[in-house]
């Protein structure tokens, strides 16, 4: 049984590593292996010491990220050998129904498809490159990076967000045009995203 102390930092194959979601943005993605791409050897070296991805030890000692998700899909479709990750707490001892129990308990999975729709825990894919695609999660971020409201430490601030587009704006495929995406940043400061994360006030 754990005692639930830090565990030093372990390096992990991205492949290796167990989602606690069901989407991401893929454009998202595609952008984060873009700048890799553009980045020297040191640079790499640099920005994977400073990006350690928490993580919790599961069932069958099985590495769990709760943070991180399009980064480490971007890492693993580029072939990164290796991460860091920071175990944050030690739940392998609990069976598979009690651990996504606690980890929904504590914030730490979002159980929700690519539609907003509630999935049993079973439909969490056991790998970073099963994740669905969430054109909604692409354009929330999109939001967050132009302004449109303030990064918060609520977990899985910017699902809130996306679901708040999914109900509001109407995509068309994957890509994000940039009149969506004036028309998502002028929702943002409505009075109707008042009550989500990082909300920054109305526009007079």
């Amino acid at each position: 049984m754990s005692s639930g102390v830090r565990h030093p930092l372990l390096s992990i194959a991205p492949a290796k590593l167990r989602p606690t979601q069901m989407t991401v943005g893929k454009a998202e993605v595609a952008e984060k292996r873009a700048q890799w791409e553009k980045l020297g050897k040191k640079k790499r070296k640099e920005l994977l010491a400073a990006h350690w991805f928490p993580g919790v030890l599961g069932p069958k000692h099985q590495v769990y990220i709760v943070d991180h998700h399009h980064l480490g899909l971007a890492l693993c479709e580029e072939g990164v050998k290796e991460v860091p990750v920071m175990i944050q707490r030690d739940f392998s001892w609990l069976d598979a129904d009690v651990f996504w129990r606690t980890m929904e308990f504590n914030r730490w999975a979002h159980p929700y498809n690519e539609h907003g729709q509630r999935q049993e825990y079973d439909a969490i894919p056991r790998n970073l490159t099963d994740l669905a695609d969430d054109p909604y999660r692409t354009l929330a971020a999109r939001v967050r990076v132009a302004g449109g409201y303030a990064k918060d430490a609520t977990p899985y601030s910017e699902f809130l967000w996306a679901e708040f587009y999914r109900r509001n704006v109407k995509l068309k495929g994957e890509r994000v045009t940039s009149k969506q995406l004036q028309d998502a940043l002028l929702l943002a400061h409505s009075h109707e995203a008042a009550y989500l994360p990082g909300w920054s006030g109305q526009i007079q």
